[in-house]
């Protein structure tokens, strides 16, 4: 008892008369008198540093508290068995609500309970991000115990600083492409060099049956028309054998009136059927690719799968093109396709 009074007067002449006024107390064995907030202190807070701190006055900031460093939020809480602060800085956009309360309770085995929940009342689920947590105030719930949490507003950067960050960002941009590039493109060229391999390879057994069979398809289109050649020769020599040596033109002009008008009226269900105009060439075209697909159906060659073979060789040889022109490399295809 006479240790304790004894630190309680030492601790008395190092307040340096910081108490309001005085309060008188029972005299101990020693005969001092001592004021009796002193001993309520020493008796709540247990260590010097606390006593000074709370019989000086200073203001305890709260159980959970939020500050922003170095543009990072950090969350400063109380942890509940180990009676001590435990700051965490977070990451907001990468950081889930979730994982934080797990951190939580990992730093912490007397936290049974650790759950966020909007002010309303409505619980925030694990999975939500804690940029979204961040920008409104809520509710901390550890074990039993509801802290309420306010949200600083974070200050942001003004416009110089914002420019100053692109410049500096541009700039290394710049220079890990100048740095770089040169090991890109070579590794670049390498990949796109082993895709067209690959892609000429898988074309290669589908070239040789497509070009058998558009040489069977391109057969069966001249033999055709070489048929509408003997059938319009063979029509005309007939019409003039029955006008000059059977028949009289009287007789055979009705004739091939009609048959002008048949002709024109087959030219017209044509372009009502497939929508194109009667000439030559295209009909050529249509009745080649009509030969092409029935031989392909018969033969089994898969000519969806050809074309977008083709189209992959045709794009991975333009992007090699252009890997081998550095100037080009930042345009559109169709400027550089111009040249």
């Amino acid at each position: 008892m006479l240790l304790l009074l004894l630190r309680a007067g030492q601790l008395l002449r190092s307040g340096r008369g910081r108490w309001p006024r005085p309060l008188s107390a029972p005299a101990g064995r020693s005969g001092c008198r001592l004021p009796a907030p002193q001993m309520q202190c020493l008796s709540q807070t247990g260590t010097l540093k606390h006593h000074k701190t709370a019989c000086y006055g200073t203001l305890v900031p709260s159980d959970v508290t939020i500050t922003y460093r170095y543009g990072l939020p950090v969350v400063t809480l109380m942890l509940p068995s180990r009676n001590e602060r435990c700051q965490f800085t977070i990451k907001p956009m990468l950081t889930q609500v979730g994982t934080f309360l797990q951190d939580v309770q990992k730093e912490d085995s007397g936290i049974e309970r650790a759950e966020a929940f909007t002010t309303d009342g409505n619980k925030v689920p694990a999975t939500a991000l804690m940029e979204v947590l961040l920008m409104n105030d809520f509710k901390l719930v550890i074990n039993n115990i509801t802290y309420s949490v306010q949200v600083p507003v974070k200050e942001k950067s003004s416009s110089e600083h914002a420019a100053e960050a692109e410049d500096v960002k541009s700039l290394v941009h710049r220079l890990f492409v100048a740095l770089h590039l040169e090991d890109h493109q070579l590794r670049r060229e390498r990949e796109l060099l082993q895709k067209l391999d690959h892609l000429r390879e898988e074309l290669a057994p589908l070239e040789e049956m497509k070009a058998r069979i558009a040489t069977s398809a391109d057969a069966k289109t001249n033999r055709l028309l070489w048929l509408g050649l003997a059938l319009l020769s063979t029509q005309g020599g007939a019409l003039a054998w029955l006008t000059w040596w059977v028949y009289s033109w009287d007789i055979m002009e009705p004739v091939t009136y009609f048959i002008t008008y048949g002709s024109a009226l087959a030219f017209y269900a044509y372009f009502v059927l497939t929508k194109q105009d009667c000439v030559y060439p295209d009909v050529k075209d249509r009745q080649f690719l009509h030969y092409f697909y029935r031989k392909s159906r018969s033969r089994h060659f898969d000519v969806e799968r050809y074309n977008k073979l083709k189209e992959a060789l045709a794009e991975t040889e333009e992007s090699l093109r252009r890997l081998h022109q550095p100037l080009h490399l930042r345009l559109p295809i169709h400027e550089t396709n111009e040249d």
